[in-house]
């Protein structure tokens, strides 16, 4: 018995540990707000996602798009590099939603096989700047920020979601670095609207 006590008691500060040193708490603070003039434009892929398998989807569907990109490659990509993944159509009764990843670019002349053209709309957004402690800590951070925006932020903030998108995630040259850190932005309309 004493046995179980101290492997229990080993693994619980080992969580503890995990969780200060490589999630933490996600940075609560007022986004910036901005507007988008002009909708982005993305070649990529989807798939129909769930709150519970978006962490193992958003990989595969990543290494899916890398791979139909080695064959294909993208044209006229916006420099300097940008990729978004996108949350759209969100099913709140269900759990699902439409998760779109892609290259933003900045014409659409042709689309490779295997890929199709996205755009994120001219609209306002909540800008949320994430940086998890480790890129281990990716997902989980991201789910947890997702969670404090929708349920606690967003209520009290005096907007509601615009509901012509739920967000995305910029990734660029910030997000490849030893600190990662990347942009959510999040559609809003006034409240009230």
């Amino acid at each position: 018995m004493k046995t179980i006590v101290i492997i229990l008691f080993v693994v619980i500060i080992s969580l503890l540990v995990f969780y200060f040193i490589f999630i933490g708490n996600p940075d609560k603070y007022e986004p910036e707000i901005v507007k988008l003039n002009e909708p982005i434009k993305l070649i990529g892929i989807e798939v129909q996602t769930d709150d519970k398998s978006i962490y193992k989807d958003a990989g595969r569907i990543s290494k899916r798009f890398n791979e139909i990109k080695s064959r294909n490659p993208v044209p006229d990509l916006k420099q300097p590099w940008a990729r978004l993944y996108v949350s759209k159509d969100y099913n709140a009764e269900a759990r699902t939603f439409k998760y779109i990843v892609g290259d933003v670019v900045t014409q659409i002349d042709s689309i490779p096989e295997g890929l199709n053209y996205y755009e994120v709309p001219a609209s306002v957004y909540a800008v949320f700047t994430i940086k998890p402690k480790s890129k281990l800590a990716w997902g989980i951070t991201m789910g947890r920020m997702k969670r404090y925006i929708f349920t606690k932020w967003l209520p009290v903030s005096g907007y509601e979601a615009s509901g012509i998108i739920d967000d995305f995630e910029l990734h660029d040259e910030r997000s490849l670095g030893k600190i990662p850190q990347i942009d959510l932005y999040v559609a809003l309309k006034e409240a009230g609207e």
